[in-house]
C-alpha cells in the first residue's frame, strides 16, 4: 500500500472519487436493471454492501495466507469467485427467510451478485494495490456504500422520471444510460479530492 493513504481516505475515496460503479463502470448490468424502484434498489444495495465488505476480507485472507504462501497466485480468480459465490448463496438464503417480498423483487439479480463484476473487481483492486487487512475491509465497505448510493440515487431519479414525458427514442434503457452518464460526470467532480489508484 502506498504510504500516506490511510484507510479512512481509502474508505471515502471508494465511495466518491473512485466509485466502483460510476468511475470504474463495474456492476452496470444490475445497476440498470434493478434501479426502477427505490425499495428494491435499497435492498440490493444493502446486500452488495454486506457482500463487498465481507468478501473483500475473506478474499484478502485467502490471498495472503493460502495463495501467496503456497505460490498459487495464478488461481486467485477461481478462489475469489468461489468465495464470492458461497457467500452470496448464504445471503440469498438469509434474505429468502427474512423478507419474501424483497427476495421476490430482487429476483434473478440476487444470485447474479455472484457474477457482478464490481464484487470481483474490488477483490482484484485490493490485491493490485497491495492493501493491508484494514484497508481491504474499508475499501470493500466503501465500494459497497458507493455502489448502493449510486443505485438508490438512480432509482429515485427514475421514479421521478416515470411521471415525466420522455421522448420515445429515449424511453427505458436510453434515459437510464443518459442519467448514469450525468451521475458519472457529477462524481467526477470529486476526483481531485482523494486519489487511491
Amino acid at each position: 500500500m502506498s504510504t500516506g493513504i490511510t484507510f479512512y481516505a481509502i474508505f471515502f475515496a471508494a465511495i466518491f472519487t473512485s466509485n466502483i460503479l460510476l468511475t470504474n463502470y463495474l456492476g452496470m448490468c444490475s445497476f440498470l436493471a434493478v434501479s426502477r424502484e427505490v425499495k428494491t434498489s435499497a435492498g440490493l444495495g444493502m446486500a452488495v454492501i454486506f457482500v463487498l465488505a465481507v468478501t473483500s476480507v475473506l478474499n484478502w485472507l485467502a490471498y495472503r495466507y493460502i495463495l501467496l504462501p503456497l505460490e498459487l497466485v495464478y488461481l486467485r480468480y477461481i478462489v475469489f469467485i468461489v468465495i464470492i459465490a458461497a457467500f452470496v448463496q448464504l445471503i440469498e438464503m438469509i434474505i429468502e427467510r427474512v423478507s419474501d417480498t424483497l427476495y421476490a423483487s430482487l429476483g434473478i439479480f440476487l444470485p447474479l451478485i455472484t457474477v457482478n463484476c464490481a464484487i470481483l473487481g474490488v477483490s482484484l483492486f485490493m490485491v493490485i494495490r497491495n492493501y493491508n487487512f484494514l484497508s481491504s475491509f474499508f475499501f470493500g465497505l466503501g465500494s459497497g456504500i458507493g455502489w448502493a448510493l449510486a443505485i438508490i440515487a438512480m432509482a429515485g431519479i427514475r421514479q421521478k422520471m416515470a411521471r415525466s414525458r420522455v421522448p420515445k427514442g429515449l424511453a427505458g434503457a436510453g434515459i437510464a444510460l443518459v442519467i448514469a452518464g450525468i451521475m458519472a460526470l457529477a462524481f467526477m467532480g470529486f476526483s481531485g479530492m482523494i486519489k487511491i489508484s
